[in-house]
Formats: structure tokens, sequence, C-alpha cells
């Protein structure tokens, strides 16, 4: 029996009450959100090697943002090369890096508005970059100096923090940011000056969709509703967790339907895809004032932290395989070389200039000091201080007095950070 035969069959009993689910007397389990049972497409614009797959429609991007597109997706593989070699030296005490995610960061970034509120997990510096944070800003940031612009040295390296750019402090614990992200988009819809202009957007990986704060943050914006774009990025692990070890049903894109949300797979691996859902995501997301859900499939090539050795789980080759068969910054490259966007000469420029601002940006923030040794009571909470904070800081100003300059630990620790802690040691007198 046909598919639209069996449609009609159905209609002919009527529909449950209160409900638009018709009444069929033909038991029938179902296990796919699509009609004939396949998995859910992934959309794509470009092949392998660059050229626009036939149907395919290419954004209307001009040269100038392609250009700066490829040369952000650059940048971050050369910065991650210098932090990561940084932290084993000892001189980080953290990082993250994000090989071969570059083209879902960069590609999502650009098809956003700058002042739509991003809540990011910790693999997303190349959003805030593309919103204007320098490098400096990162390296201080990563240091903790006495310049950081995120949290002056109370976070750890790779938890960003940009007011002036829309970017939500990144915290620790996974998932957080779904639900937060869900009330962050129903706060824009309760704004006048934003309603209708401005969406939530939240990035992940697929291991976090397995929390359960993803499904409080998909009911709340699919229900109350928010407009909030739910970004997953479906990299192939959560740390040492294979993807086929974290769910059994057609990845994280099957659940959306569940929600009554727009959804889409979309190739991480190709920015000129990313872009174009993205974009459309964006406008279904305000213009309907709910939930969408977008799933980017890529591959994390790096390990998923400096404290990770990936290939205790995963096969070396599988990697490098990957990195020759599947790299989004080659792809991109390609394409920008096809339309004479591009030249090997601007590439081999390109390249030493990034490495020469990423050089000259670590020597500056790692000379710098840590903040004084006061101001990490500042600004831990809004409003009155509490008195908890107060009691701590005159508990610490008694101990840099009885110990500072005599305790060889501390003197040396102390030299480290602007002012020694002689404002909290005067503060004890």
């Amino acid at each position: 029996m046909s598919y639209a035969r069996s449609l009609s069959m159905q209609h002919e009993h009527g529909h449950l009450p209160s409900s638009q689910s018709p009444i069929t007397p033909k038991l029938q389990f179902f296990n796919s959100v699509t009609t004939d049972g396949q998995q859910i497409p992934t959309y794509r614009v470009l092949d392998g090697v660059g050229k626009p797959i036939e149907g395919a429609t290419l954004p209307e991007i001009g040269e100038d943002v392609a250009r700066r597109m490829y040369e952000n997706m650059v940048q971050l593989p050369i910065i991650d090369n210098l932090m990561y070699n940084v932290q084993r030296q000892g001189k980080l005490a953290f990082y993250m890096t994000h090989y071969g995610e570059e083209a879902t960061l960069i590609g999502s970034a650009a098809a956003l508005a700058l002042d739509d509120e991003v809540l990011g997990q910790y693999r997303e510096l190349g959003v805030l970059m593309w919103r204007g944070f320098t490098l400096d800003d990162m390296m201080n940031s990563c240091f903790g100096n006495c310049e950081d612009p995120c949290s002056r040295g109370k976070q750890m390296p790779m938890h960003f923090g940009s007011r002036a750019h829309h970017f939500h402090m990144i915290s620790s614990p996974l998932a957080t940011q779904i639900p937060q992200a869900a009330g962050v988009g129903f706060a824009i819809k309760r704004d006048p000056a934003r309603r209708g202009r401005n969406c939530a957007v939240v990035y992940f990986g697929e291991g976090a969709a397995s929390e359960g704060d993803f499904h409080a943050g998909m009911l709340f914006a699919s229900t109350i509703p928010s407009p909030t774009l739910f970004i997953a990025r479906n990299n192939g692990f959560a740390i040492s967790t294979p993807a086929t070890e974290q769910y059994y049903g057609d990845g994280i894109a099957a659940r959306g339907p569940g929600y009554g949300v727009h959804t889409i797979r979309v190739d991480g691996n190709d920015v000129l895809a990313v872009y174009n859902a993205i974009k459309e995501a964006r406008t279904l997301c305000i213009d309907e004032g709910r939930a969408v859900l977008v799933e980017a499939m890529t591959y994390r090539v790096g390990h998923h932290s400096t404290s990770d050795d990936s290939f205790a789980y995963r096969p070396r080759q599988e990697v490098e395989d990957r990195k020759r068969l599947d790299n989004p910054i080659a792809r991109f490259r390609l394409f920008l070389e096809a339309r004479g966007w591009w030249s090997a000469d601007e590439e081999n420029a390109l390249r030493a200039r990034l490495k020469d601002e990423v050089m000259s940006a670590f020597r500056r923030a790692e000379a710098l000091p840590k903040p004084e040794l006061k101001e990490m009571f500042d600004n831990v909470y809004g409003g009155e201080e509490p008195w908890s904070i107060r009691e701590q800081r005159e508990e610490l100003s008694r101990l840099l007095k009885k110990y500072g300059n005599v305790w060889e630990p501390w003197r040396s620790e102390l030299q480290k950070h602007k002012g020694a802690g002689k404002e909290l040691m005067e503060d004890s007198q």
C-alpha cells in the first residue's frame, strides 16, 4: 500500500479529541523522524575538493567576507599550535584546541548578528574572535594576568566571556548553558527593543546533549516559547566516549521534531553550508519566536583538551585520515582559489603574519603580572558585598601580614602579582 493511500485511510477514521493525530486501525511502530524510515540527511554546499555540489545554492557573500572567513579559520590552528605547546611547557594550566571544527565555528559566527546573545561551551573562541575579541584579549584571559578582560584571573583558561561582544561567560559544568540560553531567549522576547530582532544562540557538543539540561532547555524554548538557536557540534566524541556509545537514535537532530522544533543537520566541515543553515535557522528562530536546532557534523581532530590523550581510545591513523580527507580549511581554500579570491602567495603571507601576531600577543601576555590579590574578591557577586567575602578578605590580610614576607612559597608567589599583595597587607594593619 502506498504511503499516500495509508494516510488517506487514516483520515477516514477521524482524529483524537483535541488532537490532530489521525486514528488508524493499523498496528504499526515507527522508529524514524523521516517518512521513508531513512536517516536524516546532511545539508552540504561544497564537496570535499571545494566544488559546489549539483543543486546547491551558494550564500550571498562577497569576496571580502569570504576572505575574512578564511583568515579567521586559518588563525585558529595557529593559535592552537602555540598554546598547546605553551601548556606542555608548563606556562599555562589548561587549553582546548579547535582542530577540525573551524568551519562550524566561523561559518556560524558569520551568519549571526553581532548583538545576538551567545552562550558557548568551551570550544567557541572563533565565534568570539569573529566579533572583535582580540588576540591580546584571548592571551590575557588564558594567562589570567592583570589585563584579563574576562574575569581578572578568576577563571580557568578558555573560559571566556565579554559583555561588549554579547558572549556570556563560559562555565565548566557540562550543559548548564543550554537551559540558561532558553531563559536568555525568553528575556529577549520580553524586551520590546530586541523582540523580533535578536535571538539567543547556544553551542554544545553531542555529549552535552546527553545531559538533562539539554532536554530542559529544548522543552522551555519550544513550549514557552523563546527565540533560542541550539547549535550542536557533533564532533564524534564526548571526551573519550564515541558517538556510537552516546545514543542509539539518529544523532541529535532526531530529537528536535520530538519537541516540535525546526531542525537541520549540516556538514560541519563545509563553512558555506554552515553559513547558509545558521542564517536560515536564525531567521526561523526570530520570526517564530521559538527554538531551532542545528546539528553540525564534524570531527574533533585534536585531543579533547590538554588533559586528554585521544590516541588511548582511537587509532592515530583514523585522525590522520580525517585531517587529510575532510579538512574544512583546505576545502574552503580550494573554493576560494577556484574563484580567483585566493592564491599561494597570499596563503604564505597570511600564515607568516598570523604567526607573528599570535607570538607577539603571547609574549606581551606572558610578561604581565597577575592582578592585585584584592581583585579576587571583586565582582564575585552583584549588588551589596556579602559578609562572607568581607570575612575572607580580612582573613587573607591577616595571613599575608603574618607569613607573606617570611615564608618562601608565599613570598615567591606574591611576586607574580601586581603590587605583591601589599594592598592587603596594609589593610590588616
